[in-house]
C-alpha cells in the first residue's frame, strides 16, 4: 500500500479540513431555511437567494483565484482566502435583516475559491498514480462536512438559535488560516498571466440577470417589459462574454480547455448532478418540518438526523469510488452516480409517503454524489495539461455553482408558486404543497437525464493501462482528449 509523505500527508489533512469546514458552514443553513423564513418574515423565492448569493459568490472566486494561484502562489492565495473566509464566518450570526444575511454571505461565497486551489496543490505535491485516492478523500469530506452541518448546526440551531451555528465556526475557521499559514508548502512554478476581469464581469453579470428573472418572473409577470428585458440582457451578456473569451489570450474560461470533450462534458455533467443535490437541499427540509399533512412536522434536529445517513454514506463510499475510477476510469465512476441520482429522484417523485421512504431515496443520492465527486475532479485532471489544471478545477467548481444557483432558484420560485397558508407553531405562514415538490422533483429528473446523457459521451480513462507522458504527466491517450 502506497504511503503518502509527511507533507503530501499535512497537505491533504489540511484540504480535508478545508472542505469539512466551508461544506458545514454552507449546509447548517439548510435545516434553519423554515426558521429562517419566520425570522426574517419572508417567501422561500426571496430566501433562495441565501444560497443564491453564497454560490454565485463562489463561482465568482473559484474560477478567479484558480488562476490568481498559478500567478502569486497557491499557498498564498489559499491563506487570504482562509483569512477573507475566516472574517465573513464571524459575521454571520450578526445579521439583523435578509439582506444583511445576504451580503454576508456572498462575502464568505469568496471561500469557494479555495477548492480549486486545493486541488491544484494536490497536483502538485501527489504522485499521479496516487491521485484518485486522495482526490476521493478531500471530495468524501464534502458530505462529511454536510453531516455536520445537518446534524451539529441542526442542535445548535434548535437550542440556540441559528446564529450560534456561525458563531461555534468561528474558532474553527481561525484554526484552518493559522494551520494553511505554517504547514502548507507552495513547490510549483508561477506563470506570468492577467486575470480576465471582463470575462468575470461578464459571465457573472449575465448569470445573476438570469436568475433574477427566474426569481421574480413571478411576481413581476413572465410577460412583462421588465423580465423579458432582464432575460434579453442576460442572453446578450453571456454571447458577449463567448466573444470576448474566444479572443483573449488568458480567458476566464478558457475555451481552448472546453474544446477537450472531456473537460466540456464533465464540467456540464457536474452543472446538473449538483443541481440535483440542491434541489433536494432547498427541499426536503421543508418536507420534513413543515406540519402534518403538508410535511412530517418533524423537529430541526430531527430532519437533520434524517438526512445524516446521506452524507455518512457518501464519504464511507470516497474508496469504493476512488478504487472505480483507478480500476474503471472515472467515466464508469461518474455514469454510476449520475444513474444513482436520477434513480433517487425517481423514487422522491413517487414514494416519499413516510419519512423512512424519505431517508432511502436521500441515503441513494448520497451514495450518487460520491461517485460523482471522485470521478468528475480526477477525469478533469488527466484530461487538462498540467500546467492548467488550477484553472480547469477552478472552471469546474463554476459550471457547479452556476447549477446550485440555478437549482435554488427553481426551488424557491416552485416552492412560493404551489403554496397554502397553514398554521404552524409560529402562526399562520405560507407552506409549498405537495405539488411544489412533484414539479421540482420532475425538474431535477431532466436535469440527471441530462446529466447521464453527457456522462455517457465521455471518453474513459483507465489509469493502469495507459503509460504517462513524460512532458507533462498527462496519459498519452489523453493529451488530446477530444
Amino acid at each position: 500500500m502506497f504511503l503518502y509523505s509527511r507533507h503530501a500527508g499535512i497537505t491533504i489533512g489540511i484540504m480535508a479540513f478545508m472542505g469539512i469546514l466551508i461544506m458545514y458552514v454552507e449546509t447548517m443553513v439548510i435545516p434553519a431555511i423554515p426558521i429562517l423564513q419566520h425570522d426574517f418574515n419572508t417567501n422561500y423565492d426571496y430566501l433562495s437567494w441565501i444560497i443564491t448569493a453564497y454560490v454565485i459568490s463562489g463561482t465568482i472566486s473559484a474560477a478567479i483565484f484558480g488562476r490568481v494561484a498559478d500567478i502569486y502562489g497557491k499557498k498564498r492565495i489559499f491563506v487570504i482566502l482562509a483569512l477573507v473566509y475566516t472574517i465573513s464566518v464571524a459575521f454571520g450570526g450578526f445579521a439583523q435583516t435578509l439582506p444583511q444575511f445576504i451580503a454576508v454571505r456572498a462575502v464568505q461565497g469568496l471561500g469557494m475559491g479555495m477548492f480549486p486551489v486545493a486541488f491544484a496543490l494536490l497536483n502538485d505535491q501527489i504522485p499521479r498514480e496516487e491521485l484518485p485516492l486522495a482526490q476521493g478523500i478531500v471530495s468524501s469530506t464534502f458530505m462529511g462536512g454536510a453531516a455536520l452541518g445537518l446534524v451539529l448546526g441542526a442542535w445548535i440551531t434548535q437550542n440556540y438559535g441559528w446564529q450560534w451555528s456561525y458563531h461555534s465556526a468561528i474558532p474553527v475557521a481561525i484554526g484552518l488560516t493559522v494551520f494553511s499559514f505554517v504547514f502548507l508548502k507552495d513547490t510549483s512554478v508561477r506563470k506570468d498571466e492577467k486575470v480576465d476581469y471582463p470575462g468575470v464581469f461578464l459571465l457573472s453579470s449575465g448569470v445573476l440577470l438570469l436568475i433574477l428573472g427566474i426569481s421574480e418572473g413571478q411576481f413581476w409577470g413572465w410577460y412583462s417589459l421588465s423580465i423579458l428585458t432582464i432575460f434579453a440582457l442576460s442572453v446578450i451578456l453571456i454571447l458577449l462574454f463567448i466573444l470576448v473569451e474566444l479572443r483573449v489570450q488568458q480567458p476566464f474560461i478558457s475555451m481552448k480547455l472546453l474544446a477537450i470533450r472531456n473537460v466540456f462534458l464533465s464540467n456540464f455533467t457536474g452543472m446538473f448532478a449538483l443541481s440535483g443535490m440542491f434541489f433536494l437541499f432547498y427541499s426536503v427540509p421543508a418536507l420534513l418540518q413543515d406540519p402534518v399533512p403538508l410535511g412530517f412536522g418533524l423537529s430541526v434536529v430531527s430532519s437533520g438526523l434524517l438526512m445524516l445517513p446521506m452524507a455518512l454514506i457518501s464519504m464511507a463510499f470516497a474508496p469504493v469510488s476512488a478504487k472505480v475510477t483507478k480500476k474503471y476510469g472515472p467515466k464508469t465512476a461518474i455514469l454510476i452516480g449520475t444513474v444513482l441520482l436520477f434513480a433517487a429522484f425517481l423514487a422522491l417523485y413517487y414514494s416519499r409517503e413516510t419519512t423512512t421512504d424519505v431517508l432511502e431515496d436521500v441515503t441513494l443520492l448520497g451514495v450518487g454524489m460520491s461517485f460523482i465527486f471522485v470521478g468528475v475532479i480526477n477525469i478533469l485532471i488527466v484530461s487538462s495539461p498540467r500546467a492548467e489544471t488550477g484553472a480547469s478545477t477552478g472552471m469546474n467548481v463554476v459550471f457547479r455553482n452556476i447549477g446550485s444557483a440555478f437549482a435554488a432558484a427553481i426551488a424557491g420560485v416552485v416552492e412560493t408558486k404551489f403554496s397554502v397558508v397553514a398554521l404552524s407553531p409560529y402562526g399562520y405562514q405560507v407552506y409549498p404543497t405537495a405539488q411544489a415538490f412533484n414539479n421540482i422533483y420532475l425538474i431535477g429528473l431532466v436535469f440527471l437525464t441530462t446529466s447521464v446523457i453527457f456522462t455517457a459521451l465521455m471518453k474513459n480513462i483507465v489509469f493502469a493501462r495507459q503509460p504517462i507522458s513524460r512532458e507533462n504527466g498527462v496519459p498519452f491517450e489523453n493529451t488530446g482528449g477530444k
